[in-house]
């Protein structure tokens, strides 16, 4: 993920460029856009893809429009999935989300 042509989060670019786990159905993701992140669930795994299904994120803070935003996560059944290849720069989707492995994340960039 390069820096200000594919993403605009410092944050998102240094959560997936990283050294990642292998990835397992049933583990956790988070899909990164151009700021945003949105957690979701591996539920399949090829050796070249991995497919994620979006999880249900409830906010728990009331924060407000804030930076500080907490998250409970359920995984949804109806969700969309979104499928990442292995490059050599990552995991990516077609629509050019990242993927970091492992970790469910949701975050709502309220600037844009």
């Amino acid at each position: 993920m390069r820096l200000g042509s594919e993403t605009g989060s410092a944050m998102n670019h240094v959560y997936t460029t990283g050294t990642q786990p292998n990835p397992e159905v049933g583990m956790g993701a988070t899909m990164c856009s151009w700021t945003d992140r949105h957690a979701g669930t591996i539920v399949k795994v090829t050796p070249c893809q991995v497919h994620v299904q979006q999880d249900t994120a409830k906010r728990t803070d009331e924060n407000g429009m804030s930076e500080c935003q907490r998250y409970e996560y359920t995984p949804n059944p109806h969700a969309q999935i979104t499928i990442f290849r292995h490059t050599k720069r990552g995991w990516r989707s077609k629509c050019g989300k990242r993927l970091m492995i492992g970790v469910r994340m949701e975050y709502y960039d309220y600037s844009f």
